[in-house]
């Protein structure tokens, strides 16, 4: 057997002389186009490792049981924080797009007509398998238009598939707190009712209606399309309440992960489309989008973990929590039978 070499191994000669220039190709001077390239085919190796992380963490999370203090789970959340770090890599990146100027710009733009970035089906795959749907997209009745059909298939694939939201949704389900947690008048979730009622300011006397649509579904208030049932939005609050105790720890780390995932996604999208418009004004993109303004569209609407979010409206003070029974807290960790 060969010995191995750097050069081999990391299949230089593939990667080092994948950039084409256009503008080389027509013997025109645009030396920007090449840090165009190698940015963008940075980003999609990137997006490949998002996705070899995601699919790593949707494989464990799809097993029937999962134990919450298990070497598992933290496996998921070292993963997730690992996206995190990539997706904040990928927003940094946009500071070297733009040492390119509008001008270093249009030396080669008009000769990438009609490719876009909107046609970078590795990025709408990630997307789906993290849980946008069909229906939430923004733009949905031609957000694969402008792709190749084996990509769109891809996409589709990924579509019907469960995703990472709808694996924590029955992640969430499963969580031995329902037994515990009664529906009698003085259960915990009819205590914490009233005194969430008690902390709503005369503004916030709305909250309380939603409270009841998420987590008991008994209020006409149908504003959305809901992913997390009123059990999973029950059993995440409840890990965000009592986040302290050892066993709820790394159940909120997954939590948090999701939030900081779309965080880190939407400060993306937002810089992408502030060096869009830095760029090219409120100039149509490449590829015939209404560049700026489809990308803000894009950005306000597509946050994937945002009922997650949502449940922070419902948290109150640490010191007008609940009590748990003793039963609950033991199997939480903090007291010893």
């Amino acid at each position: 057997m060969a010995d191995m070499h750097y050069h081999d191994y990391l299949q230089l000669d593939k990667i080092l002389n994948a950039q084409f220039p256009e503008s080389d190709k027509q013997s025109l001077s645009a030396h920007d186009e090449m840090l165009f390239i190698v940015i963008h085919q940075a980003y999609e190796l990137w997006f490949k490792q998002l996705h070899h992380e995601v699919d790593s963490v949707t494989t464990i999370m799809s097993k029937p049981a999962l134990n919450d203090n298990s070497p598992e789970l933290q496996t998921v959340v070292h993963r997730l924080n690992r996206c995190i770090t990539i997706l904040r890599v990928l927003v940094h990146q946009i500071d070297i797009m733009e040492t390119m100027t509008p001008m270093d710009f249009l030396d080669f733009r008009d000769m990438l007509r009609p490719a876009s970035g909107f046609q970078s089906w590795q990025f709408k795959q990630l997307e789906a398998k993290l849980g946008l749907k069909f229906e939430d997209r923004h733009g949905k009745e031609y957000y694969t238009a402008q792709l190749r059909k084996e990509h769109v298939d891809v996409i589709k694939n990924s579509e019907s598939n469960k995703s990472l939201l709808d694996l924590v949704n029955a992640w969430l389900e499963r969580m031995p707190l329902a037994p515990l947690l009664s529906d009698d008048p003085n259960s915990f979730w009819q205590i914490y009712r009233k005194s969430y009622v008690g902390s709503l300011a005369e503004a916030e006397k709305g909250n309380l209606e939603a409270l009841d649509e998420t987590f008991f579904n008994n209020s006409p208030l149908t504003t959305h399309h809901s992913q997390l049932s009123p059990a999973s939005n029950r059993a995440a609050l409840f890990i965000m309440l009592y986040r302290g105790y050892p066993l709820l720890q790394q159940p909120f780390q997954l939590l948090n992960c999701l939030l900081e995932i779309d965080e880190q996604l939407s400060s993306w999208r937002y810089r992408h489309m502030n060096m869009v418009h830095r760029m090219i004004g409120t100039r149509i993109g490449t590829g015939g989008s209404s560049g700026k303004d489809y990308l803000k569209a894009a950005a306000d609407k597509h946050y994937i973990f945002r009922e997650i979010a949502q449940l922070n409206s419902f948290l109150i003070e640490r010191r007008k929590l609940p009590a748990l029974p003793n039963e609950m807290e033991t199997r939480l960790g903090f007291v010893h039978q």
